[in-house]
Order: C-alpha cells, then structure tokens, then sequence
C-alpha cells in the first residue's frame, strides 16, 4: 500500500523567543514492510544544526530558532510503501542492546496496579504472542480509549488508576507490563491510516515486544491488533520522551501555543 502523509506543526509565542532548540524525529523508518518512496522535511522559522541516528535508530535533526522568533512551522510530507507482516518487524538492530529495553522510566515504571495486571493474565497461553494479545486486550479492558483525560506526562500507573486514556498509555501500559514479563519492550510513534477520516488531530502510537525467535513484533493496544499495511513506523524509544516527534527546550519568558494539521490518505 502506498500511503501519503502530510504533518504540519506550527508554533506561535506571544514574545520574542530568545533561543530554543528542538530535536525532530519525523523521517519514517526503513524496515520490514516499509520503505520511503519520498520525504521531505520543510522549516520556516528556524535552521537545521545537525543531523544523526541515534540509539533507536531514528532519524533526528536539529534546529535552532532564529533570533527573537515568533512563529515556527515544521511541515515533513511523502509517501511511504507498506506491506502487512502481521507486526513482526524482525530482530533487534541499533545502537542500544536488548537489555536496554527492560530499564523503566518515569512513564514506565511498574506500580501496584501494573503489577495486578499482570498477576491477573495468568499463564494460560500457548505461545508468546498469544500471551502479548492476551496482555494488550486486558489493557484495553482495563483502560477505555478516551480523549482529554491524560497528557504527555501521565505515567502508565497513573493511567491505569484513571481507567481511561489515549493510544500513548496504551503503549506506555504495554511496555510496562511486558517487561515484568521478561520481554523487552519499546514505545512506537508513527502514523495510522483511518477508515473514516482523512485529517487527524495527531499521529497515532503503539508498542512493540522482542520475541525470542521471532524478533520485534507490534502490538497496538488501542486497536486490539497488531500493525498492518495501513501503520507507518516513525520514531522508537524506551518511552514517549525517547520517541516524541519533536521535543526540546525554550529559554525565555514566552507563551506557547502549537497547533497540528494531518493528513494520512492512501496515494
């Protein structure tokens, strides 16, 4: 499937911004199903530093903000190849070792309720994966998809005390509990192509686990699936701060406001 997303970011201050600078991790990944026909990333606003791939391998650039800016756009826009591979994307690649992915973080670190849950699927599966299925089910159980309850800083314990969230503390839950599971685990941000819509209000996000034998497999809670044709793999990471699309830092007395304009149609 060939896929056709267009991602714009703006930023407005209501005073002169004195020095920022932000990572950006929006270049989709090459890996199993999926390839880059064309990408492109357009800044208004600011300068492009430096470019890398870090540990996760993503893709990052850096900017600076010019001098006492009051506006900055981001727009990455192309077209990607997808072909369903059932969530498996294969075995483990990048700078960081497996081990890497069973550290907790802030939004990942097991508490009570994550524990309960885990107790609480029990050991009747046949294989690994069908326990995963059966883990991310009891997530969606446990926490009903809802809009304006959580943020960006809501752990995956917090989460689950509140009953309710988005597809990032499903991921964050996911990650969570499988590391108590013995897998490695990591938080996936990308792209999802929507049955009835065309424009979105943000990208879409989900996890992935390291089956012995099978490698790193995706698992989107939300959704009670795992990542087909319609999925585009972006950014990676322990949590969502590892793999945010753009995060960075402000220096200054200044308001921010940013808005968001997607678009994943099939091309």
């Amino acid at each position: 499937m060939r896929l056709k997303i267009t991602h714009l970011t703006e930023y407005v201050y209501d005073a002169p911004v004195a020095y920022a600078l932000q990572q950006l991790r929006l270049t989709p990944k090459v890996s199993a199903g999926q390839s880059i026909l064309s990408w492109s990333t357009q800044v208004e606003g600011a300068s492009r530093e430096a470019a890398f791939t870090d540990q996760h391998n993503n893709h990052v650039e850096l900017l600076c903000y010019e001098p006492q800016r009051q506006t900055v756009s981001i727009l990455s826009q192309g077209e990607v190849e997808t072909a369903t591979t059932h969530g498996v994307i294969g075995q483990h690649g990048g700078y960081a070792p497996l081990w890497y992915f069973q550290r907790p973080t802030r939004q990942t670190k097991a508490g009570p309720l994550i524990r309960g849950l885990v107790k609480a699927l029990g050991k009747g599966f046949d294989n690994d994966p069908a326990r995963l299925h059966g883990l991310s089910a009891a997530i969606l159980q446990a926490v009903t998809y809802e809009t304006g309850k959580t943020d960006f800083t809501t752990s995956a314990e917090q989460a689950l005390e509140a009953g309710h969230g988005v597809c990032q503390d499903h991921a964050h839950i996911f990650v969570s509990a499988a590391r108590l599971l013995g897998y490695p685990a990591r938080y996936v941000g990308g792209y999802l192509l929507m049955d009835d819509r065309i424009e979105q209000q943000a990208g879409h996000a989900w996890a992935e686990a390291h089956i012995e034998g099978l490698g790193w497999v995706g698992f989107d809670v939300s959704n009670g699936v795992s990542p087909d044709e319609r999925y585009v793999r972006v950014s990676t990471g322990l949590d969502y701060g590892e793999a945010a699309p753009i995060s960075g830092m402000i220096f200054g007395q200044t308001h921010e406001t940013m808005s968001v304009s997607l678009r994943v149609e099939a091309a």
